[in-house]
């Protein structure tokens, strides 16, 4: 709930559109609502900006839809990660505008208007194979309210790619770059621009790869300054710390 919504209820009933023991309900659940098999956090939006986001995996669709439906209560917007097609299909008939983003593997139902920032991210990509990744972070931050573009497909393997699109480097204000394999490209995205580099190691790749092991470890000994690292295939990671640094540029450019 937010200090919004908050406001919201108190004028309800103060208008006499609410009755106290209703108020009183919904408050109640403050800071957090016990279901049981989880205790949602309706405190966590005044706390972070943002409200609880649901990792769908080792969860059953039952309980992913006692949460989705707690949330809806509350009317806070809805992120689901990890989701698959048969979560969707187990959930989609909790609201009309549920969207599901399959690539991503990401739900997102909107309550509240989203506020776009002005700030720019750019999702960067090495090969075609890390784009699941790079949706992850592309619509996770999109849904927490960043201008968001991509760039795609751009690896050390054909560089000239990547340097074709320099100014689109230099036009944004966080870069998500997102490479399986030797993990180069976030290096080299660094020592091209100024701007943050959220660095994601994909699980893509051969044997000695390790499943992102190897991208993992070669960002985290990059040689390029500004380059930061999320957790293998941690699309959501990236896209969430993504938008966290936007917000801090634009509340101090206010």
């Amino acid at each position: 709930m937010t200090e919004d919504s908050i406001y919201s209820l108190l004028t309800d009933v103060k208008d006499g559109k609410l009755e106290v023991s209703q108020a009183v309900e919904h408050l109640k659940h403050l800071p957090f609502e016990d279901l049981g098999f989880a205790k949602i956090d309706h405190h966590r939006e005044i706390r972070t900006g943002y409200p609880e986001v649901i990792f769908c995996p080792g969860k059953t669709i039952s309980q992913i839809r006692g949460i989705i439906e707690c949330i809806l209560a509350k009317k806070n917007n809805i992120l689901a990660s990890r989701a698959s097609k048969e979560v969707y299909e187990g959930v989609k008939d909790l609201a009309t505008n549920i969207e599901y983003y399959p690539e991503a593997r990401t739900i997102f139902i909107q309550q509240v208007e989203i506020k776009k920032s002005k700030a720019k991210v750019l999702v960067v990509t090495a090969g075609t194979s890390d784009i699941p990744v790079a949706e992850e972070a592309f619509v996770t931050a999109e849904k927490l309210g960043c201008t968001v573009e991509k760039l795609y497909d751009v690896g050390v393997a054909g560089i000239h790619r990547l340097l074709a699109n320099e100014h689109r480097l230099n036009n944004a204000q966080v870069i998500i770059a997102v490479a399986g394999m030797e993990g180069a490209l976030a290096s080299v995205v660094g020592g091209l621009t100024d701007k943050p580099v959220i660095a994601v190691p994909t699980s893509i790749g051969y044997g000695a790869n390790f499943g992102g092991l190897a991208a993992l470890l070669a960002m985290l000994n990059s040689c390029a300054s500004g380059v930061g690292v999320v957790n293998i295939d941690n699309g959501f990671g990236a896209g969430y710390l993504a938008s966290t640094i936007i917000r801090q540029i634009e509340k101090n450019s206010r």
